[in-house]
């Protein structure tokens, strides 16, 4: 994965060992079954702990194929010995290999034995980054008969850049719910220690956007640490001239000490100086000062949380594609027995204006901003047939209806629900068998 050889030859065995990434982290032989139980007492040990679960990282490396021919040149003209490059082969047989899935559903039937502590479930997930292949990630959810992770994954949105738009947030989120097998559970994320935050990829107008966009999509949002601040990627790491250890602090820009306060490295450690540089920018973007401005991205991010956790159609309802073009991306969140419905109308593109009540006629005149990324708008009435958003600007409606989108012929195909469930307004309740 990052150049060179994937052998290693150890001194003292006098054999070599490969490791698929670097080589401190030697790749185990799962066709051991020594092996296997090893990890799986490992993972009976912390469950025993009290975890709540694992994800299983490079899922798709446990395995390698075991007659260790060389992978095929992706140049079949190229010089064998002038490779140093990843992307120079066709890792066919070191990716995927047959029987890697099984390992998976072993380690998720030991997840089960611990699961079965009544309110005690033992999630497990897995990261497997396909790209393209979006049909190789969703193997991992299992199917009808046999389960394996809750969700892969979904790295998807971590390919967002400069060139942001409504249409490609609309096609990244439909890649997923379209290829997700029936009533599956899917998750979102937006930023990773392997990427660039989400202010220095895309810009810091999008910041809350984007946040608004993992906070209202069904499924489970992951968050990396500062992304709820729009903290941004430290250009001083590339400076660092501390490169004896294992990792070169030049090469984690995104992984600088968390912001905390205004304090000597920014509350993150009391001691002299920390490994990586601190962001130059931690006196004015931290945990301390945003807590105190009513209109800064963490508390906007507390705002979301606290509206998802609420109402019943943002975390179990359907998700209902309402609208995309260049610059707008809207959706509605909506449950069967309830007749309150949630609009996002997210802005990735410039000042925008859409009229929402033509493409849907069944839409009430008017609805209600709940929250506004711009929170002097949390509140106002806004015009169906003319919805204004600003550059960057993102917008929760709430209405009532009893028409509900997923019920049309028209939105058929543009409605997906994970785990149906209905609401009683008699008992309060949520069921399944509606």
């Amino acid at each position: 994965m990052y150049g060179n050889s994937a052998w290693e030859y150890d001194d003292v065995r006098r054999q070599c060992y490969l490791h698929q990434f670097r080589k401190e982290q030697p790749d185990l032989n799962f066709y051991n079954p020594d092996v296997q139980n090893e990890i799986l007492d490992i993972i009976k040990f912390w469950l025993e702990k009290g975890v709540d679960g694992f994800t299983v990282d490079a899922a798709k490396f446990l395995l390698e194929a075991e007659h260790l021919r060389d992978e095929p040149q992706v140049d079949k003209t190229q010089d064998p010995t002038t490779i140093t490059s990843y992307g120079e082969l066709y890792h066919d047989y070191t990716t995927t290999q047959v029987g890697m899935h099984d390992i998976l559903r072993d380690f998720r039937q030991t997840m089960n034995t611990y699961s079965r502590e009544p309110g005690r479930y033992r999630f497990m997930g897995t990261e497997s980054n396909d790209q393209n292949t979006v049909a190789k990630t969703m193997m991992y959810y299992g199917n009808s008969f046999i389960q394996e992770a809750d969700f892969p994954l979904n790295f998807y949105l971590l390919n967002l850049g400069r060139d942001l738009s409504g249409n490609s947030i609309y096609d990244i989120v439909n890649r997923w719910m379209k290829a997700m097998p029936k009533g599956k559970w899917p998750h979102w994320m937006v930023g990773s220690p392997s990427n660039p935050r989400i202010a220095s990829r895309v810009g810091e107008d999008y910041v809350n956007v984007i946040n608004m966009l993992l906070l209202t999509l069904p499924g489970t949002p992951t968050t990396y640490y500062g992304e709820e601040l729009g903290m941004q990627d430290n250009p001083t790491a590339n400076n660092a001239t501390d490169t004896s250890g294992e990792h070169n602090p030049a090469e984690y820009p995104e992984k600088t000490p968390m912001q905390w306060d205004t304090s000597a490295n920014a509350g993150f450690s009391e001691a002299n100086k920390t490994w990586l540089p601190l962001n130059q920018d931690y006196e004015v973007v931290n945990v301390e000062v945003q807590k105190t401005k009513p209109d800064s991205t963490l508390n906007l991010y507390r705002d979301l949380l606290k509206l998802r956790k609420n109402e019943l159609p943002l975390h179990r309802g359907w998700l209902c594609y309402a609208w995309k073009d260049n610059n707008v991306f809207a959706y509605v969140r909506e449950i069967d027995g309830l007749n309150k419905v949630f609009m996002m109308v997210l802005n990735f593109g410039a000042k925008s204006s859409v009229n929402l009540k033509e493409q849907i006629p069944d839409l009430p005149a008017q609805a209600k901003i709940r929250l506004s990324t711009i929170s002097a708008n949390n509140g106002k009435p806004v015009d169906m047939d003319n919805i204004n958003t600003e550059r960057g600007e993102g917008l929760i409606l709430e209405y009532k209806t009893n028409k509900p989108l997923h019920n049309k012929d028209k939105f058929k195909d543009h409605c997906f629900i994970s785990e149906k469930a209905c609401y009683s307004s008699a008992f309060d309740l949520l069921y399944k068998n509606c």
